[in-house]
């Protein structure tokens, strides 16, 4: 169900789709995020490294009432303090959502799908 907004010149809706990409982007600009990832690890235990137009695939946004509930898989940068990255991100997401559409965030859950070097 999108998200309802209304201003003086009319009506907007957001999809959740939308707010997906906007979180997908929003991710991989955080520091020790090495890119989003597929709800589903791949086999063998290999988490699938998402490309920008899938972005959606690797975001589950919920509505609780007038709040969203986040749920973002991620690949993480090998040798950074997880719980230390994964805060700023949370941080960072949350903000960004905030102010952007002027939603309320109750919760960003983290998931991290695997841990990958940078070349």
């Amino acid at each position: 169900m999108p998200i309802h907004k209304s201003t003086e010149y009319g009506d907007i809706e957001i999809s959740l789709e939308a707010i997906a990409n906007l979180v997908g982007g929003t991710i991989n600009e955080c520091y020790g995020i090495v890119g989003m990832a597929s709800q589903k690890v791949v086999k063998d235990g290999w988490a699938e490294l998402l490309k920008r137009d899938n972005y959606s695939r690797g975001v589950i946004v919920r509505q609780d009432g007038n709040s969203l509930i986040l749920d973002i898989y991620v690949i993480a940068l090998q040798g950074i303090k997880l719980s230390e990255v994964m805060v700023a991100a949370q941080q960072r997401v949350r903000y960004v959502l905030e102010k952007t559409l002027e939603v309320k965030v109750e919760a960003v859950n983290l998931n991290v799908q695997g841990v990958r070097t940078v070349k």
